[in-house]
């Protein structure tokens, strides 16, 4: 992969940055100097990505916070590592259960989708498995940043307002009252240029950096969610917290134009683009019909979400294989089913939602893919009182038909869209990637992907390249700036075209590339408020 391809072809805010003793990339600059700012103190990639992932609790709460979950691939002397630090449904839920309240399908606000987040334990998992330096002091930034203020960045201010209109009409009841003392202490979501700060968020992040997180899932933290859960109604208790613990897991991966292309095996979705790709491997890259390939690129992420949508749960729950659906010979079979028009396979509409991805790389080769999320922006809309914790609504995913394998169960984990990515070439790092944006990640790593690989764009150049998002059905989005041409001969392919008159939903990544000089190369999203920090 070139970190300076001779074509740079669409117009870009930025341009690829470069650096060698470290480099930090995220949707937020607060973030990415704290993680730089861990790196000079002698700290390493891991540290970087662990104190940039706290900050980005604080300076862009519309997209993550303390109750999510979190997934990292982490590169570190040579081998790679896996940590899926997703929560579970609480003990005490069912499908049952919710079907009783009256519900015929999973609520996306409120109690019932909360499940166990992941997040704090995640963090704590990476420092004392992989961090040089300890752990309260790379959660130090974030303690500073919600006690005294950080900036609200443009983007992040749009996302916030829209988020505070939905809430304003959509979040009624005693229940919701702490996210609007929270995070609209004015009445109003904060303009860019205000300074945004939580007293709340500063006690509850010492708290866990004081403790390795375990005040969150046994101490004082764990008794606050326990009791306002069991004060409105909810399902989730200490227990579920107590015990909680993130799973060290083996990356899973494919081989495409000569590269690796890493993400984590079910209940994340890293599957899908994977399945994708190992289509696409078995057709030939044409520069001079690119209406063609991305008909090919489309149809074979319809394929691989319909078979992620059918399969991909808690592992204890698959019943298929990840080797069975990344073998060949099943690729095969499936390639098959893609010709010259649009195709209907139907997992279902893909909502959006919201995450941070953020990587980092030190100056001795380690390097971290790291993402995480509450889901959908701030969640279930339920903030424990006095702590600034936001709860995820993964539960949302659930289905209540028990014939759905991502049927609700006690203590199960839902289909999780967050996949951080990773590429390594003959056993050595290339570098992490990732594409926020629920459904739209799987779309976004295979686009960042082939404009790396087949193309052989600069890391920039493959975040800027305008891009396609598959909705449902035939429907297919078109990004601002899409090759007009190209789109109508996708129109007669048999697709349902449709232009984006904004840019806001199709993903938000970064990528860090290295060189066998050890030079890194850095990119961030034009699409936010992205920075490369780079040593």
């Amino acid at each position: 992969m070139k970190f300076d391809a001779m074509h740079h072809p669409y117009p870009s805010k930025r341009m690829t940055l470069y650096g060698k003793n470290g480099m930090v990339a995220t949707s937020q600059s607060a973030a990415a100097q704290a993680g730089l700012d861990m790196l000079k103190k002698g700290g390493n990639a891991v540290d970087a990505a662990v104190a940039a992932a706290a900050c980005m609790i604080v300076a862009e709460p519309t997209s993550n916070g303390l109750g999510g979950d979190a997934f990292a691939i982490v590169y570190m002397d040579g081998k790679l590592h896996g940590l899926n630090g997703s929560g579970s449904a609480p003990a005490g839920i069912s499908a049952d259960a919710v079907k009783a309240l009256g519900h015929k399908r999973m609520p996306a606000v409120g109690w019932l989708p909360v499940t166990v987040p992941g997040v704090p334990a995640s963090w704590a998992a990476l420092s004392e498995r992989f961090g040089k330096l300890p752990f309260s002091e790379l959660l130090r930034p974030a303690i500073t940043y919600a006690a005294e203020g950080c900036p609200v960045a443009p983007d992040l201010a749009r996302e916030w307002k829209r988020y505070y209109d939905r809430y304003a009409e959509q979040l009624q009841g005693e229940e919701f009252e702490e996210w609007f003392r929270v995070y609209a202490p004015e009445g109003r979501a904060p303009e860019a240029g205000e300074v945004w700060r939580s007293q709340d968020h500063a006690r509850s992040l010492a708290a866990i950096a004081e403790t390795g997180a375990r005040a969150f899932y046994e101490g004082g933290l764990a008794d606050r969610i326990d009791h306002y859960s069991r004060k409105q109604g909810g399902f989730i208790r200490k227990s579920d917290l107590e015990a909680y613990a993130p799973q060290w897991v083996d990356p899973i991966s494919v081989n495409y134009r000569g590269y690796d292309i890493w993400e984590l095996p079910p209940n994340g979705q890293g599957l899908v683009p994977l399945i994708a790709l190992n289509l696409l491997k078995g057709f030939d890259r044409s520069e001079r019909d690119l209406a063609s390939y991305y008909h090919k690129q489309i149809e074979a992420i319809k394929l691989a979400f319909a078979d992620g949508k059918a399969y991909i749960t808690d592992p204890e729950h698959m019943k298929i294989s990840v080797r069975e659906l990344l073998s060949d010979s099943y690729a095969e079979e499936r390639r098959k089913l893609i010709g010259k028009e649009a195709l209907l396979p139907l997992p279902g509409r893909l909502p959006r939602s919201d995450t941070i991805y953020l990587c980092a790389a030190d100056g001795d080769g380690n390097m971290v893919s790291f993402i995480q999320s509450n889901a959908d922006g701030f969640g279930s809309g339920v903030v424990v009182p006095g702590t600034g914790i936001a709860l995820q609504n993964r539960g949302s995913g659930f289905s209540l038909d028990p014939a759905d394998a991502n049927c609700l169960e006690p203590g199960k984990k839902s289909y999780h869209t967050l996949i951080p990515g990773f590429i390594t070439r003959n056993g050595e790092a290339v570098g992490p990637f990732g594409v926020m944006g629920g459904y739209m990640q799987p779309q976004g790593h295979v686009q960042v992907v082939s404009s790396l690989a087949d193309f052989g764009f600069s890391p920039q150049a493959a975040l800027d390249a305008p891009r396609w998002q598959w909705l449902h059905g035939r429907t297919v989005k078109l990004e601002r700036g899409f090759a007009e041409p190209a789109g109508l001969s996708l129109l007669r392919m048999g697709h349902d075209i449709q232009w984006a008159v904004d840019q806001y939903t199709f993903g938000k990544g970064q990528i860090i590339l290295r060189n066998k000089e050890g030079v890194l190369a850095g990119a961030t999203e034009p699409r936010s408020d992205g920075v490369v920090a780079a040593w």
